[in-house]
């Protein structure tokens, strides 16, 4: 049965996307080798065929080759027809990766993905990180003056502390927040999730399927290319992942009394999460492209989400899930505006 994906509206500032994204990082980076460029192009071109026109991607996804490749599929396609969402922030030096939200940088990082994504505007623009040596209001101001250019329409962040992001959304209102969101990544619910409700702030689950976990369980680690950094992710290593197991065959179990696949089901339990979420799985296959947008048509009970849940408690599943962004994401406080010009 063919779902047709709907448009939601994310956050309240106006922005509409379709209500499944895709995330287009795995296309060119850290998932192995990047993947052969016709091969992407036509999987965006499905995607958009399919109504999935949110497209996720970064500045640092390659770096720079992600933006390049979705430029070239969105070749010919209106304008209006496609929502693009790219990041700034993780940068290079000397070797080691630097997080930047100073208002040179912030410029000079719209204008430079402006250029590779060869559009006049970006639909949403995050910071990917938080530099936590610069205040959110300095970052937040340099943004503030590109939706006022034109040059971006909505604001978001990636990976922030509840506190950070009221003090970001006091200078501009925010749209998104992106942070990992999937059964087994939940940490965002304690503070950040009630705090984007009361702020009108739409929330967009990065990694919904556990980094393909929920698609594949233990057997995901066999098929890792060489370079695929999930090979160093503690959830993936053998001893967490012989545990771990044990939490993919309750959610298989529960995937075939309710007649879908365990990774409809886990996609479904993120989208049942709320009408202001907005899942962004990535792939680089048609076949799973689908696969995802089948989740939609997936009806979860009250029950089935308790039960759900269950599977997944804190002491069940093992190994970190936030290696990539544990020096910013909980702890992502930044100087105060005071302090920060008293230097």
């Amino acid at each position: 049965m063919e779902v047709k994906v709907p448009k939601v509206k994310v956050g309240s500032q106006g922005l509409e996307v379709s209500k499944q994204g895709l995330g287009c990082m795995g296309m060119s980076f850290l998932y192995g080798p990047p993947k052969p460029e016709s091969d992407m192009i036509k999987l965006i071109h499905h995607a958009l065929d399919s109504g999935v026109t949110f497209l996720d991607t970064s500045d640092a996804y390659g770096p720079y080759t992600n933006e390049i490749l979705i430029a070239k599929a969105l070749k010919g396609v209106s304008r209006e027809k496609v929502q693009i969402a790219t990041k700034f922030g993780i940068t290079t030096k000397d070797g080691m990766t630097e997080i930047r939200g100073d208002p040179q940088y912030v410029r000079a990082a719209c204008e430079a993905s402006l250029k590779r994504l060869g559009i006049d505007c970006i639909d949403l623009y995050y910071a990917h990180r938080i530099d936590t040596r610069v205040p959110i209001e300095v970052t937040m101001g340099e943004l503030k003056k590109l939706v006022q250019e034109g040059k971006i329409k909505y604001v978001g962040l990636s990976e922030a502390s509840a506190s950070t992001i009221r003090r970001a959304h006091a200078i501009h209102p925010l749209t998104a927040i992106q942070n990992e969101w999937s059964l087994w990544s939940r940490d965002l619910e304690d503070e950040i999730v009630p705090t984007c409700r009361e702020l009108g702030i739409g929330i967009v689950a990065y990694s919904p399927l556990g980094r393909g976990f929920f698609s594949s369980g233990a057997h995901l680690i066999q098929n890792f290319p060489e370079g695929d950094i999930r090979k160093n992710l503690p959830m993936f290593q053998r001893e967490n992942l012989e545990k771990n197991k044990v939490v993919f065959d309750k959610v298989t179990e529960m995937a075939a009394r309710k007649g879908c696949t365990p990774s409809r089901l886990a996609l479904a339990w993120v989208h049942h999460r709320g009408d202001d979420v907005c899942p962004i799985p990535g792939t680089t296959q048609i076949a799973n492209l689908n696969q995802n947008i089948g989740a939609l048509s997936v009806k979860l009970t009250p029950q089935d989400m308790a039960e759900l849940e269950s599977y997944v408690s804190a002491d069940v599943v093992k190994g970190e899930k936030h290696a990539l962004v544990a020096s910013t994401w909980i702890n992502s406080e930044t100087p105060s505006l005071a302090s920060w010009k008293a230097e």
